[in-house]
């Protein structure tokens, strides 16, 4: 479990296919290495990758091929730039929301209107996430957990204040760039348990 406030922006080492549709992914981070061990987990760009090695400001963890397809990480390069947060612990300040760091589809960048003090920014979303966001709500977006200013059908919008712009990496995203996105798990089982009840009138 995580609360979306990015720790540090690590930088991706190299992401090799390992065969049987998987890959190994190695990211430079040492503010999230400082204390990890094997086992830990660690959220990259939101996906919650479980570290397999530690070699000294270096993790390297497996990602399978459902992680591959259903997030942005396939697409990563050596050198790309990655927002890297430690799981919670039950000491911890919820300075963002419950993030769980299973990503429920990717998004795109539509479009960017700068501020003078903080800047808009227009999200593509996946069919049939549209649902489970409200204006004021959160999402969170590459781990970074967000409050929706707007949404709409298929998009959704945030506005970014400065130490976001400048701590995370989406300060650097362009339009047409793939995000992931996961939707705030409460909207989830709260759509699961009302239809649980509709179903249960209408036995």
């Amino acid at each position: 479990m995580f609360t979306g406030i990015v720790e540090e922006i690590g930088t991706v080492v190299r992401l090799a296919e390992t065969g049987g549709d998987s890959a190994l992914v190695a990211v430079r981070g040492p503010v999230v290495t400082a204390d990890a061990r094997h086992g830990d987990s660690i959220s990259c760009n939101g996906v919650c990758l479980t570290v397999v090695a530690v070699d000294g400001d270096v993790f390297t963890a497996d990602v399978m091929g459902e992680t591959l397809r259903r997030t942005a990480l396939g697409a990563l390069r050596p050198d790309d730039p990655v927002n890297l947060e430690r799981a919670a612990t039950l000491g911890s300040r919820l300075g963002g929301h419950l993030v769980q760091g299973h990503v429920d589809g990717v998004g795109s960048v539509l479009s960017r209107e700068p501020a003078q003090q903080w800047e808009t920014v227009r999200f593509a979303l996946p069919a049939g996430l549209g649902r489970y966001l409200a204006e004021k709500g959160s999402i969170t977006v590459d781990g970074v957990s967000l409050t929706v200013a707007a949404v709409g059908p298929d998009w959704f919008s945030v506005g970014l204040i400065p130490t976001t712009l400048a701590s995370t990496t989406l300060g650097a995203r362009g339009v047409g760039d793939p995000v992931n996105l996961e939707v705030d798990v409460i909207a989830k089982y709260v759509e699961r348990l009302l239809g649980e009840r509709s179903e249960r009138r209408e036995a």
